[in-house]
């Protein structure tokens, strides 16, 4: 399997807080979530978080091939909750999290597993393009919406919504994201496709899969023709122009690519 990364920060200086990284056998994506005032609780940061996060992925999915994608990223969690408990509250619900995609070839099958607001995308040989996503917090995030536009920004009431709306993470009826909680990855997307019906993966951060669905610059199959044409750096920099186009705030974006999956 050949892998294709490209990353870049929201803004020049800025902590890159996505990870993206790949064995022969696998492809990993981290996008770091940080809330106000995270750095109270974790002296660590989302940036520690979601590179220790896929490190101990990429490790654990090297060694443990017969295990499935939701029991290595629980081991993962735990792990990585392990290593700062001792020095943060790992439980404070501002603590740092992320959103998962793995892509991982088992013999003759790909398998592949979404958390959070990450996407895959299996380019099929015949037929569109398979998307796969966890929509949880999108559909969540959305009913919150009007209460957040009627009220003034930053104020004691905007957060107070906010709140509401994250006491919905890692709870039944709402959203999943890795954390603290191992059990988290009971609740992932899973699936499997033969690789003899695959031409390629794609893992994107939700900063760059708004190339497609929030700028609505190319549909699926469009981003799938550029990325074999010009390469994941050519969505991110599409991405920044649109961010700057349309005054929104720059968000961390990251791809990787994959080809050649009959390959070793």
């Amino acid at each position: 399997m050949r892998v294709t990364m490209a990353s870049a920060a929201a803004r020049p200086g800025r902590v890159n807080e996505d990870f993206t990284g790949a064995v022969p056998t696998a492809a990993v994506l981290i996008d770091g979530a940080g809330i106000p005032g995270a750095e109270s609780v974790c002296r660590h940061g989302v940036a520690w978080y979601a590179n220790r996060l896929g490190g101990r992925l990429l490790s654990l999915l090297s060694v443990a091939r017969d295990r499935s994608l939701p029991a290595l990223l629980a081991d993962a969690i735990e792990q990585v909750t392990d290593d700062h408990r001792g020095t943060c509250d790992v439980a404070d619900p501002i603590s740092p999290s992320a959103t998962v995609a793995i892509l991982r070839r088992s013999d003759d099958v790909f398998e592949h597993l979404v958390l959070g607001d990450s996407v895959v995308v299996l380019d099929r040989a015949a037929g569109a393009p398979l998307v796969v996503t966890d929509p949880r917090e999108v559909i969540i995030s959305r009913s919150y919406e009007a209460a957040l536009e009627a009220v003034v920004a930053d104020s004691d009431e905007y957060h107070r919504i906010l709140r509401d709306l994250r006491a919905n993470r890692n709870q039944p009826g709402g959203f999943w994201v890795a954390k603290d909680d191992p059990r988290a990855a009971e609740e992932a997307i899973t699936g499997n496709c033969p690789v003899s019906e695959l031409a390629g993966a794609v893992l994107l951060s939700n900063g760059a899969s708004r190339v497609v669905d929030r700028f609505r610059l190319a549909d699926w199959p469009g981003v799938l023709a550029v990325l074999a044409s010009n390469g994941p750096a050519e969505i991110i920099r599409r991405v920044r122009q649109a961010e700057a186009r349309d005054a929104v705030a720059a968000d961390d974006a990251t791809i990787a690519h994959c080809t050649d999956l009959g390959g070793a």
